[in-house]
């Protein structure tokens, strides 16, 4: 027992290029914190640097006689170094630092090695333990030197470019991304295809695209080239140019599904039915593409066109009738276009197919229930969530059904026991029960909540937001401006606070010419949401421009038949005399939204 013991750890010192010990080849940490170490051909469990030491006697012995074995192959590429105390010592730290969970002293230790022994395996490892402890600073510099003492390790290579891309440092990584697409023209579409996953987390979309552009430049005959700068382009919204080199990947590879995506949503950023256009053409030529058809089947329901929608659904279905990612997408699609009965029976199917998320079946199949008003059916569904990202809206959700039967108090103390994982969870509990206090009226009470839970946070944007909604209701528009102003300083982009603003000046009469320049930002910002749509319809309104407040309100209500939206379109109606149509819009609302008190308030003013 203890000479298999002495082994390991002989073994373990000869991570370090040493005369003295035989020398193993290179080690990597694994994801799950374990140590492979490649001998003899094969992959072996040698001591964790992470987990501890819990291998066996058994591969101890095979890895230290493995790594002898190999020894002699491997001593004359490597650095002569001699075993003394201080890299004795430092190695020693390193590895206990790591099974106490100290990996940042780890890594320096490690990285302190490297860079006296200059041992590839040694600034590897360093490189390694550093990323995995996500310390940016210490990767960036063992990665560096892990390239300069092995510099024609492509895995070298690759790791620095990953730390530069980390350290946001796109410019210097193009010469080493350069050099790895150039080094196996074999292999350069796989290069290529990985190439965006690597550089997508950047938050210059602009650069990424640039950078990708000029690596792509001296492949044209590459399709996957042509494809991974559509990419780019397409995050970074330069949808001509995405366009352009989807179509040029097709071009080379004319049945390639995944260039056909990137165009159809290249496309689709001008209009739906030129997507739709190509998609179809595509599809004549490509039956089987089922990711295209999917695509498809959605873009025929955005336009409305039903009936054509549900016969790509059952086209799909019929190919692939025991996939349980086809099954739930037409779920998710039927509930869309609120056909209940269709989305229940294949969530139900996809849970029999063993869904990966069961708990997100479990949640759409909350949603469809209470939808058809069987509010205990769908309390039981949503009671059934236990994990996943469904967890916190199942437990709203939950909530806004007990308050909706009177039983404010017990969807308080609901929300109240839900385990949480983090404190995000915890704030956005917090804000579903502020939204059964002001469903409930009681504006006051979720006012109170909503500000001890910015107390906690004072620039939590969603609190923020909500606790100016919740001012807003108390008629406290000093509070209201103040929070929106805070949170536009935070988040410059966020429409709906410039929204809020705009419409809150707006629907009380004042300030108008500020709220309508509030409203364009927010427009400018979100083109297309009906929320937005509706407060310029309802300034230009208050400004006395009737009919281009008009047109506003029916391009919302066209997108989104909001209760609301209809109070206000029925009002601009009713002043341009066109009452019987605004009678005929309040009472079909109404018919559908009961309980609406703006849409009860305007029907009361110019009805009765």
């Amino acid at each position: 027992m203890w000479t298999h013991r002495l082994f390991a750890f002989l073994a373990a010192l000869c991570a370090i290029s040493l005369p003295a010990c035989a020398h193993g080849p290179k080690a990597r940490v694994a994801a799950n914190g374990a140590t492979p170490t490649l001998v003899a051909g094969g992959l072996v469990q040698a001591p964790s640097l992470i987990e501890g030491d819990d291998s066996s006697d058994d591969v101890e012995m095979r890895a230290a006689e493995a790594i002898a074995q190999r020894g002699a192959e491997t001593r004359a590429n490597l650095p002569p170094n001699e075993l003394t105390r201080d890299l004795l010592y430092k190695f020693l730290l390193a590895e206990i630092a790591g099974q106490r969970g100290n990996v940042r002293l780890a890594s320096k230790a490690y990285m302190e090695i490297a860079q006296v022994t200059r041992d590839p395996r040694v600034a590897r490892r360093a490189t390694e333990i550093a990323m995995y402890g996500r310390f940016n600073d210490l990767a960036l510099d063992a990665a560096s030197l892990w390239v300069e003492v092995e510099p024609e390790s492509t895995a070298a290579r690759q790791a620095l470019v990953s730390v530069l891309v980390n350290n946001n440092k796109l410019r210097d990584a193009k010469p080493y991304l350069q050099k790895l697409l150039s080094a196996d023209k074999a292999t350069i579409g796989t290069s290529f295809m990985q190439l965006y996953p690597l550089l997508g987390r950047h938050s210059d979309k602009n650069a990424v695209y640039s950078l990708i552009r000029d690596l792509a430049a001296p492949y044209p005959e590459v399709p996957e080239a042509h494809f991974s700068v559509a990419q780019a382009a397409l995050v970074a919204g330069k949808t001509d140019a995405a366009g352009q080199e989807a179509r040029q990947a097709l071009k080379l590879r004319p049945d390639w599904e995944p260039a056909a995506l990137v165009n159809a949503q290249a496309l689709q950023r001008d209009s739906n039915v030129k997507a739709l256009e190509f998609l179809q053409g595509f599809l004549a030529a490509n039956p089987g593409a089922r990711d295209a058809r999917l695509s498809y089947a959605r873009l025929l329901v955005a336009e409305k066109r039903i009936d054509p929608a549900r016969k790509e659904f059952q086209r799909i279905e019929q190919e692939a009738p025991n996939n349980a990612d086809v099954a739930v997408t037409i779920g998710l699609l039927s509930l869309q276009m609120n056909d209940y009965d269709l989305a229940e029976a294949k969530f139900k199917r996809a849970l029999e197919l063993n869904y990966r998320d069961a708990d997100a079946l479990r949640y759409y199949l909350g949603q469809v229930a209470e939808e058809r008003k069987r509010y205990d059916e769908a309390l039981a569904w949503y009671g059934k969530v236990n994990a996943g990202e469904q967890v916190v809206p199942a437990a709203a959700r939950y909530a806004f059904i007990l308050a909706k039967q009177n039983k404010v108090a017990e969807a308080r103390t609901y929300l109240q026991g839900v385990e949480v994982q983090n404190q995000q969870q915890r704030t956005q509990l917090t804000q579903a029960e502020a939204q059964v206090l002001r469903e409930a009226k009681a504006y006051q009470e979720s006012f109170d909540l909503l500000g001890n839970a910015l107390d906690q946070q004072p620039d939590h944007p969603d609190l923020l937001y909500d606790y100016a909604m919740a001012a807003e209701r108390l008629d406290r528009i000093d509070v209201l401006e103040a929070k929106l102003k805070r949170l536009i300083q935070l988040k410059p982009d966020h429409a709906q606070a410039y929204n809020a603003l705009g419409y809150t000046l707006a629907d009380r009469n004042i300030r108008l010419k500020e709220a309508r320049e509030f409203i364009e930002k927010a427009l400018k910002l979100a083109p297309d949401d009906p929320f937005i749509l509706d407060s310029m319809g309802w300034v230009n309104y208050r400004m006395g421009s009737l009919n281009e407040g008009l047109e506003y309100l029916k391009r919302a209500y066209s997108q989104r038949p909001d209760p609301e939206i209809a109070a206000h379109l029925g009002e601009v109606l009713w002043v341009q005399g066109k009452k019987a149509e605004a009678e005929q819009l309040w009472r079909g609302s109404i018919k559908e939204h009961p309980g609406n008190d703006e849409l009860k308030a305007v029907m009361k003013k110019f009805l009765n």
